[in-house]
């Protein structure tokens, strides 16, 4: 038994840019890429090392810049996959952005301003715990838009995203498809481990009576926003191991597709004295 090809990944995983998605089709609990969990252990820290050397490569570069979006509901495990992927990487270079309720500031101007704002720079890794696909999803379920305002915003969502394509910066969108039960397990558990006392929020309980709507809402979000330049991968989550071992797969290979390469020096070693 190998690991899974960064290729047949993406291909397993991918909500196929112009084509219809069902997401009730996706378990959340497929193991078929990697049976063996130790297998998939492997490969993440083998991922994640490489990872590493080539967001060092990125920042001395300083030309381009890569996003990571993870979406999904409360417990999908949007954090623990940042600890896992990015176990190696220095903090150097790195962005790391959860997106939670609007400001008061930010509901001041245009939904996608506190997005914008936090894109990576040319030479960083930006990660997104959450997203501008909340003003779709949670805004959407919640009604705290009008449904024509909604309708707009796939369209300038899939604009916004083409531009940051345009200008340097490569996304990697992934929705974290937890199971409903799992998802009860996760839950009861922020109150059984003390550890995890602190991510405990009865209000999840609420978006919890509101799964179907949730679950209709990504559905759409994903057909309608998963374009050529920026598709959506569909990440079946019941196994957090799994999980980011495939999510490493596709950074890596989001990372090596850019063909990074170290900066040449305009300097020479004969021009200066180290004496």
């Amino acid at each position: 038994m190998s690991i899974p090809s960064i290729s047949d990944v993406r291909k397993h995983l991918i909500a196929e840019p112009g084509k219809p998605f069902d997401l009730s089709s996706r378990d959340s609990g497929d193991r078929s890429l990697f049976e063996d969990k130790s297998l998939a252990k492997t490969s993440l820290k083998k991922d994640a090392a490489v990872i590493n050397e080539l967001k060092d490569i990125l920042y001395a570069e300083k030309k381009r810049s890569i996003l990571v979006v993870l979406q999904g509901m409360d417990t999908a495990g949007k954090s623990g996959t940042i600890k896992s992927v990015f176990a190696d990487t220095t903090p150097l270079g790195m962005e790391v952005k959860a997106f939670k309720a609007p400001s008061s500031n930010e509901l001041a101007r245009d939904y996608l301003w506190r997005i914008h704002n936090a894109v990576p720079k040319k030479g960083h890794v930006g990660i997104f715990d959450r997203s501008h696909y909340e003003d779709v999803l949670v805004v959407k379920v919640r009604g705290f838009a009008s449904p024509e305002d909604i309708e707009k915003r796939y369209e300038q969502i899939n604009a916004f995203e083409e531009h940051l394509s345009e200008n340097g910066v490569t996304i990697v969108k992934c929705m974290l498809n937890i199971g409903y039960e799992e998802q009860g397990i996760r839950l009861r558990e922020r109150l059984e481990e003390q550890h995890k006392y602190w991510k405990f929020n009865p209000a999840d309980l609420d978006d919890r009576a509101l799964w179907k709507d949730y679950m209709s809402a990504y559905e759409i979000a994903v057909q309608r926003c998963s374009t050529k330049h920026s598709p959506w991968y569909v990440i079946p989550s019941d196994s957090r191991t799994r999980r980011s071992a495939m999510i490493a797969r596709l950074v890596r290979g989001a990372l090596e597709e850019m063909d990074l390469s170290w900066p040449k020096s305009d300097y020479r070693l004969e021009d200066f004295d180290f004496s």
